[in-house]
């Protein structure tokens, strides 16, 4: 409660923020100051400056994700109000976006992510975002809330993901080592001219983590590749292949992890251990993707691409071993028509989307980490979802800015199951869905805009979710559908120094899908009814203006708060009524402050914490997760070989708390946490021998 108190209160004098992270320091080190509402998103895409968009999005560009540890986008992400990225040890990721984390055990769902314009989520509703090298990420932005009027199914948000920038030529090369194990190396080589620009890097990764059974270990390659066909066409290939492996400690009771937090969930009477069992993953996948842009003229244009993903996974754990392999083909294609009149002008886009998905999946018993010939069961699932859109964009006098679109969505899930026999097929059908949204912006003047928006959300249960760990297909799980209001404003101040971004959302969801447990441990998952999710989300960044006989070159600071007053409206499940009760797994606060500091002597220091209110472990609310606090530093020098060497040091949780990250929700037996590592350093080199001769 104090902490809400002083958050509110640092709020009042400070006033309120603008998008995702912001631009940490200046590679230049120059006094200039970075107009953040300036940064063109495209989200929606409006193709705009943040400030003339009526919608909530976070941005994280380059700079935002290098002040901190470069093997992680979970202090970055975390940054972002209303955002919220947990990491129940190295490797094992969960990414939630307002509440979204209720149904995910692990992993993402009911957060739809595409890279490069094109989905990465999977026709089964599944993204494995810690596949993906932490510097093969350029920028990320972030849509909050129902993002249905263009990209389909997912009441959680939208997530895209861009490759670096390829404007230079050369080699780049990294290297950090840490605490626990932990080593980083990356090596990257750009080509490129006027036409053609491609770009190959391998990246390594491994640690033995602070827990039991929690290592892990991942090489990955990526490519990318532009050529320009002409004056008004470019063809773009993006590829990666990603070899992953990280063990899964499981969860603790609270007197294990209050006595030893670094201890694997160890075995019983019933069952064994992580370790015994050697509970781990192995995720083996390709991912390529090529993409077609035309300019037909001034007014006319199109975007068109297919991807193909296959993926091999394999998962001994504690109850069995899985094993599937998962094929995923699909495509997006969009028109886009410019127009313009005396008193407005506007564009509407127009499109398609698909995917097919297919996956043979074996459960069979586990004998110390191997699969064995006892068969529990064998299935076959499949997918098929599609994807209409299109979407009204005005630009209207006295600076008023209206958006308006909808989508409709099918999908289709069909299950077989093969063994134990006799087969049986079952199959589920989601009706066809309109989705639809408006929005409006009103610049009052170039300091200071103000919007609102209504959508609904369509987000049917993923194919994980249908076909849980218990080994049955629900075809009575229903989709969730929800209609979200927000009402925001952000701008500057103080000579734009000072920029701020605030809103406010009241989210209605029905027939929400939350995660419960059986006796073994097992997930299935049910529909809770309805849930009204109230928030407020806030981010201001100060810059001062310095003055040139200062040793200070840039000095920035960075705040985010986000209050989530969530609740259960209508929630009955085997006779026990939860209606009234906070969502599980969500905090109330969430508030964090980061300093950017850089001398012009090419030193720089980035100095980040962040308060997490206690969170709600079980639906019934009457088990909880403390509060903490972290505290985060790096700093470095970049003035060697005409700042082309980059020495760094760093340390994450400086406070050595001890905390639950990725807590197990609805535990069976009380093993609700995963205990986060300790205080932890790293230390870290980057050579960057771009266009040298």
């Amino acid at each position: 409660m104090k902490m809400r108190i002083w958050g509110c209160l640092i709020y009042a004098l400070i006033i309120l923020p603008t998008r995702g992270v912001t631009q940490s320091i200046d590679s230049t080190f120059a006094d200039t100051v970075r107009l953040l509402n300036e940064v063109v998103v495209s989200g929606f895409a409006n193709q705009r400056v943040l400030k003339e968009v009526p919608a909530s999005i976070g941005f994280l560009d380059a700079k935002s994700l290098e002040r901190f540890n470069s093997t992680n986008l979970l202090p970055a992400v975390n940054l972002v109000p209303g955002v919220r990225m947990e990491e129940r040890s190295p490797g094992s990721y969960r990414f939630s976006i307002r509440g979204s984390l209720l149904r995910s055990p692990f992993g993402i769902r009911n957060v739809k992510v595409y890279w490069s314009g094109l989905p990465l989520t999977d026709g089964g509703g599944n993204t494995y975002l810690n596949l993906i090298d932490f510097d093969a990420v350029g920028s990320i932005e972030i849509i909050k809330g129902p993002g249905s009027s263009l990209y389909g199914a997912g009441t959680g948000g939208v997530i895209f993901l861009t490759s670096p920038g390829q404007n230079k030529k050369g080699l780049q090369f990294s290297s950090t080592f840490g605490s626990f194990g932990l080593q980083h190396h990356r090596l990257r080589y750009q080509v490129g001219s006027n036409k053609f620009k491609a770009s190959i890097q391998y990246a390594h990764q491994q640690s033995d983590g602070y827990r039991e059974q929690s290592a892990m270990d991942r090489n990955s390659i990526h490519t990318n590749v532009h050529y320009l066909l002409g004056k008004k066409s470019t063809l773009s290939w993006m590829s990666f292949y990603s070899d992953l492996f990280y063990e899964t400690p499981g969860g603790l009771t609270l007197t294990q992890f209050e006595s030893n937090p670094a201890l694997a969930r160890p075995g019983t009477s019933f069952s064994p251990g992580a370790v015994e069992n050697r509970a781990a993953v192995y995720n083996k996948t390709f991912y390529s993707a090529l993409s077609y842009d035309l300019d037909w003229s001034e007014k006319w244009s199109t975007h068109a691409g297919v991807f193909v993903s296959q993926t091999s996974f394999d998962n001994p754990s504690i109850r069995n071993y899985e094993s599937r392999d998962e094929t995923n083909i699909g495509g997006r294609a969009s028109t886009q028509f410019d127009f313009a009149k005396t008193s407005y002008k506007g564009k509407i886009i127009a499109g398609l989307e698909g995917q097919y998905f297919f996956s043979p999946i074996g459960v069979y018993d586990n004998d110390l980490g191997m699969k064995t010939s006892v068969v529990q069961s064998e299935d076959e699932l499949k997918s098929l979802q599609s994807l209409g859109f299109i979407q009204m964009e005005l630009e209207l006098p006295r600076n008023y800015y209206l958006t308006a679109g909808g989508s409709v969505s099918f999908l289709t899930y069909n299950f077989k199951r093969n063994n134990p026999g006799p087969s049986i097929a079952q199959s589920k059908s989601f009706n066809a869905v309109f989705s639809p949204r408006v929005a409006l912006l009103k610049k009052i003047n170039n300091d200071l805009s103000v919007f609102g928006s209504v959508s609904n959300g369509f987000s049917p249960p993923g194919l994980a979710e249908v076909r849980p760990s218990v080994n049955t297909f629900n075809s009575n799980l229903n989709a969730e559908r929800g209609t979200n209001f927000e009402l925001g404003f952000r701008g500057n101040a103080i000579d734009r120094r000072l920029q701020f971004d605030v809103t406010w959302y009241d989210f209605i969801l029905n027939q929400t899908i939350v995660i419960q447990r059986a006796t073994d441990g097992a997930e299935f998952f049910v529909n809770a009814g309805k849930t009204d999710q109230k928030g407020l989300e806030a981010q201001v960044v100060y810059r001062p203006k310095l003055s040139n006989q200062s040793n200070v070159s840039d000095f920035m600071l960075t705040s985010s708060y986000a209050y989530n007053h969530y609740r259960f409206v209508k929630y009955v499940q085997d006779g026990q009524d939860y209606s009234g009760n906070p969502l599980t797994g969500v905090p109330p606060v969430i508030f964090s402050l980061a300093l950017d500091l850089a001398l012009r002597k090419a030193w720089y220091v980035n100095v980040t914490g962040s308060f997490t209110d206690h969170i709600s472990l079980n639906d019934l609310n009457n088990i909880y997760a403390s509060s903490f606090t972290l505290l985060g530093l790096r700093t470095g020098y970049k003035a060697f070989w005409s700042g082309r060497v980059e020495l760094f040091v760093g340390a994450d949780n400086l406070l050595n708390e001890k905390y639950s990250l990725g807590n197990d929700l609805n535990a069976f037996g009380g093993r609700y946490y995963n205990a986060a590592p300790t205080r932890n350093f790293y230390a870290g080199l980057k050579v960057d021998l771009k266009d040298i001769k």
